[in-house]
């Protein structure tokens, strides 16, 4: 099973996207307070569109709300742009944890450094600061799936 974390998403179709996602490969979707939207926003629901009842979404206090299980340094897998392993060098194991930051600064530098050596990075060309949130979680995701071999994959 495949977990992603969205700590503290600030744009609502951001969150749907990534949604949209985890229902397409069977991701449970594990949202950190501070919410930049309400769950109920209809921006948000209209991202995510008629895909919601296929997505177990869970939302948490703070990162020490999250199950223990979720916070085991072996399974979390930390998105970055300052650095760590290419996001496709393999190494995500049969239960990751894809945790993400929010869209205006990324990841708390406290939580990076808690886990240094657990950073992943999406490759880009200089002069590009970032990709969009959603589309960074999607090369993620679909990269943890397909080392596990597409499970429950129609072709």
């Amino acid at each position: 099973m495949i977990d992603v974390v969205l700590v503290a998403p600030e744009i609502p179709p951001n969150t749907g996207n990534i949604a949209r996602t985890c229902a397409a490969v069977g991701a449970r979707l594990h949202l950190v307070e501070p919410l930049g939207f309400s769950i109920s926003d209809r921006y948000l629901k209209r991202a995510g569109v008629d895909y919601w009842h296929l997505v177990q979404v869970m939302v948490h206090a703070s990162w020490e709300a999250l199950e223990p299980g979720l916070r085991q340094p072996e399974r979390l897998h930390l998105f970055t742009a300052r650095g760590g392993t290419r996001f496709d060098a393999g190494g995500y194991g049969t239960d990751p944890v894809l945790v993400f930051g929010r869209e205006s600064i990324g990841l708390a530098d406290s939580l990076l450094g808690a886990y240094p050596d657990r950073w992943r990075q999406i490759p880009m060309r200089a002069g590009v600061r970032s990709l969009n949130l959603s589309n960074a979680a999607c090369l993620a995701i679909y990269q943890a799936w397909a080392e596990q071999g597409y499970p429950g994959a129609v072709t």
